[in-house]
């Protein structure tokens, strides 16, 4: 009877040190990167961060470096969107 009782205290203990480490991860996994970072972890890849300057009417200006390209994403507080792209 007490072989039977320690074999069950030891498979609990194990599925809830296992419980608890599963737990862990998925909350890490689940953390946004810092804001002081210049990239951002998307599908376990770092992806550089927009630069964005929000203004106080609501427009805003977003930079996009990719390679030797940049993609600049603006807004305006009128809700005109306009995107351009150059390559240098």
């Amino acid at each position: 009877m007490m072989r039977v009782n320690r074999k069950l205290l030891l498979i609990g203990a194990v599925a809830v040190t296992a419980a608890a480490g599963y737990a862990t991860v998925a909350s890490a996994q689940a953390r946004p990167t810092p804001k002081n970072w210049n990239y951002e972890i998307k599908d376990g890849k770092r992806v550089p961060k927009a630069n964005r300057v929000a203004n106080a009417d609501g427009s805003w200006r977003e930079e996009v470096k990719q390679g030797s390209c940049i993609t600049v994403k603006e807004r305006t507080a009128t809700g005109e969107y306009k995107e351009t792209r150059r390559c240098d």
